[in-house]
């Protein structure tokens, strides 16, 4: 097996955040063959920060993402499709996301952009045609203080593109606020099987909400991300239930990606590989894992 070493450069190299280690250098096969057609719903690039300086008020300081070293990942792990995701260190300036949209041939993406509120008609409509489908909205960093009215005329502006809000939320912070993004007239996904600590327990009120979202059909989520909710190591068995009970509210509703380059990793930082095969042990079945991995993407994203 080929065994590329990814690289990290640029001048975040030597000032990252220490607790945003670059990603394992040799991603591996998965033991399980993939299906054709699936997609990586969850993935970032990031610089290189000495051409595309970072935001000065974001929460940490990675390493840089580069766009080779993500392919390579893909090639390995079997995918062939891909969603880009607007990392927060960027803040609404998509230059580097879609300038790698541009340049990832022989690979069929879509991005989630972030963008101001004010921003216009003309604007949405050209990153519609460069691949844009969503719009993210980090509600992580804001301490359970959701701004709805922005979100709502955000979703008001990307309707008839037929685009949705995808939300980094703690839906057990955000409880009280969940009913009033459902009724925005766009779908919603939420990140990272809505992000909230596994020691809080599939219990706990905002999960509850999340499940009967999902279950009424307009709200999507990302089975992604486990290891930033766990307290224990890979397999992330505190996580399992989430994934479970969601899974069965909505199997037509959920989705998976790496969460490349894992900028947000509470313990040892895992191979794609190994994240590839835990959530195909997790879901269980070939028909559940086509479905995660291809045709809801290809519903949600407009896959061909």
């Amino acid at each position: 097996m080929e065994r590329r070493k990814l690289s990290v450069t640029g001048s975040a190299m030597a000032s990252h955040d220490p607790h945003c280690p670059p990603p394992d250098p040799f991603p591996r096969r998965p033991r399980h063959p993939v299906p054709a057609g699936a997609t990586d719903c969850h993935a970032h690039i990031i610089g290189p920060a000495s051409r595309y300086p970072f935001v000065e008020n974001r929460s940490y300081t990675p390493p840089d993402a580069l766009l080779p070293d993500y392919l390579h990942v893909l090639k390995t792990i079997g995918f062939t499709r891909a969603v880009l995701v607007q990392p927060s260190m960027h803040g609404d300036d998509n230059t580097v996301m879609m300038t790698a949209m541009a340049e990832a041939h022989g690979i069929d993406m879509r991005a989630v952009v972030v963008v101001p509120p004010t921003i216009d008609e003309a604007s949405l409509v050209h990153l519609h045609q460069r691949g844009a489908r969503g719009v993210r909205i980090n509600l992580i960093y804001s301490g359970g203080n959701v701004d709805v009215a922005s979100a709502a005329e955000i979703a008001a502006r990307i309707r008839d593109l037929g685009w949705h809000l995808q939300l980094l939320a703690d839906v057990s912070q955000i409880g009280d606020a969940l009913l009033d993004l459902e009724k925005l007239p766009v779908p919603l996904v939420f990140d990272h099987l809505g992000h909230l600590p596994a020691g809080k327990g599939v219990a706990d009120r905002g999960f509850s909400a999340l499940l009967e979202m999902v279950k009424r059909g307009r709200t999507w989520v990302k089975l992604s991300g486990a290891y930033r909710l766990a307290d224990t190591d890979l397999p992330y068995p505190d996580v399992r239930p989430f994934c479970d009970m969601l899974v069965a509210a909505n199997a037509d509703r959920m989705l998976w990606g790496t969460d490349w380059p894992h900028t947000v990793c509470r313990h040892r930082m895992p191979n794609d590989g190994d994240l590839v095969e835990l959530i195909c042990d997790w879901l269980g079945s070939e028909p559940l894992i086509r479905k995660v991995f291809v045709t809801n993407p290809e519903r949600l994203y407009g896959f061909r």
